[in-house]
């Protein structure tokens, strides 16, 4: 039985940089090494798909080369040296600003507890974001099942206590939010 072959309108293009036998191609070997100009973007009604319809999907980017993120690589890497230089010159170590596990750890830490309004930045009025703070302990849920077996015991335990200790704060603040109000506390008196 014959099957028929249709014209579908686009062009596959295999942009692997290597061969079965890991050999680099030859288009590779040729192809400049200048980053792309990014395609135009072109506005219809009909290139925006809805959400819902059958095929609709965000359009995902290209992936950048490997000589495109090498060059984002290597100018990332002189903007940072360069701060760095100037950190040492107002006599800071750059070393203190440098982003470990730990670090991370923390700012996730942090910024639940500013989510559930237990902190706050000086001179500012507490703010709420319940679900938000859901969402970043949730976060450090993730990483702490996703880096499993691979970090040290300081690391997994200082993960362990800040999500142990989010995770109470997030029961605690739930809780008081959906218990009714106790009779003369919104006037702060004692009732005596």
């Amino acid at each position: 039985m014959a099957e028929k072959r249709q014209e579908s309108g686009f062009t596959i293009t295999d942009r692997r940089l290597f061969t079965e036998d890991g050999e680099l191609r030859q288009e590779v070997r040729e192809e400049p090494e200048t980053p792309k100009a990014a395609p135009p973007v072109v506005a219809s009604a009909q290139a925006v798909p809805v959400i819902g319809e059958e095929g609709a999907g965000p359009e995902v980017p290209p992936l950048p080369t490997a000589a495109e993120q090498k060059a984002q690589a290597d100018a990332y890497r002189k903007s940072s040296d360069a701060l760095d230089s100037r950190v040492e010159l107002s006599g800071h170590s750059a070393k203190e600003f440098e982003m470990t596990f730990e670090r991370f750890m923390a700012s996730l830490y942090m910024t639940a507890m500013m989510q559930l309004g237990l902190m706050h930045q000086q001179g500012e009025q507490p703010h709420m974001d319940i679900i938000g703070a859901r969402q970043t302990i949730d976060t450090l849920a993730l990483l702490a099942e996703k880096t499993k077996g691979n970090l040290t015991s300081t690391e997994e335990n200082f993960l362990q206590n800040s999500l142990y200790e989010v995770r109470m704060a997030y029961v605690e603040v739930t809780n008081a939010l959906s218990r009714p109000p106790q009779p003369g506390a919104a006037t702060g008196t004692t009732g005596r």
